[in-house]
């Protein structure tokens, strides 16, 4: 099970940006994880890693309320899971846009005010409505803000994988979340393109105070930039700074097998053993019900 004894840190002013108390997701009767409890403190940058399968996904949803807990309970921003609205901004698994797609990038970037409404926001709205010109505006800043200008009126199809990140951390930043939850963001990108994402992210969590949650298998990328990693394998969890966690005889006990930690000469991190080396993984997605597994 999901033994998270030391997976807890104060926050200094008493109220978490997400805190797991005792929690336990069951899936079609099968057990996920159990017995979490995790604080995470406002304004920090935590990487949830682990191989496919361990519930990690599972684990951000929960803290959206987006699953239901079977025992336990969560809260996000001082709220029960799913009452936060909009002050949370959530960036799911890579979606995959079609080459042929003609909807521009800004329009995608404007769901991010306009999501509750069906289909694209209107054209020339912004003229005649205040709010729809103050929406305009802050689609405009995030925009700016993530690097996005010179694509932003391209249809999303014909931009690159890290342009679309761009574009979609740009459309969960449209509201000013407090609290940015990213599942996979960098997967399928390119080296250049995680580096740029990664220092993104960082930028946004620093300079505007969002605490972000990062589900990754490859913690290299964001390494330079996290506060703290929650290693998650089918054996259990542990918590921590990196340095903390991502050690040998940490992992070993955690997988139940040995593992090394190896450090190439330019501080990248290989994670050497088995199962499937957690920091390399290229597998996708699909976490099994069947294994239980341990702003702004």
């Amino acid at each position: 099970m999901f033994d998270t004894s030391d997976l807890t840190r104060a926050t200094g002013s008493g109220t978490a940006a997400v805190r797991f108390s005792h929690a336990a997701v069951q899936v079609g009767g099968r057990t996920i994880w159990s017995d979490v409890n995790l604080e995470v403190a406002q304004g920090e940058f935590l990487a949830v890693l682990g191989p496919n399968g361990v519930g990690k996904s599972t684990l951000v949803k929960a803290a959206l309320g987006l699953v239901p807990l079977s025992s336990g309970s969560v809260t996000a921003l001082g709220l029960p899971a799913g009452q936060a609205g909009r002050q949370i901004g959530y960036l799911p698994q890579r979606r995959n846009f079609d080459s042929g797609l003609r909807v521009r990038g800004i329009d995608i970037v404007a769901l991010g005010s306009d999501g509750e409404r069906w289909g694209l926001p209107l054209p020339f709205g912004a003229r005649f409505l205040p709010s729809r010109r103050a929406a305009a505006a802050r689609i405009g800043e995030v925009i700016e803000l993530v690097g996005a200008a010179a694509f932003a009126e391209r249809p999303i199809g014909q931009v690159s994988g890290g342009e679309q990140q761009r574009l979609l951390i740009a459309q969960a930043l449209v509201r000013r979340p407090r609290l940015l939850v990213l599942d996979e963001p960098l997967d399928s990108l390119d080296l250049p393109s995680q580096a740029a994402v990664a220092a993104l992210i960082s930028r946004i969590c620093r300079d505007h105070k969002v605490t972000v949650i990062l589900v990754a298998h490859d913690v290299n990328p964001i390494l330079p930039y996290l506060d703290r990693v929650a290693y998650v394998a089918r054996g259990g969890a542990v918590c921590g700074t990196p340095d903390e966690v991502i050690r040998s005889e940490i992992l070993t006990e955690l997988y139940r097998t040995p593992v090394e930690v190896l450090k190439a000469s330019d501080g990248r991190l290989v994670v050497v053993g088995e199962p499937e080396a957690p920091a390399r993984h290229t597998d996708r997605h699909g976490e099994s019900p069947s294994v239980p597994a341990q702003q702004w």
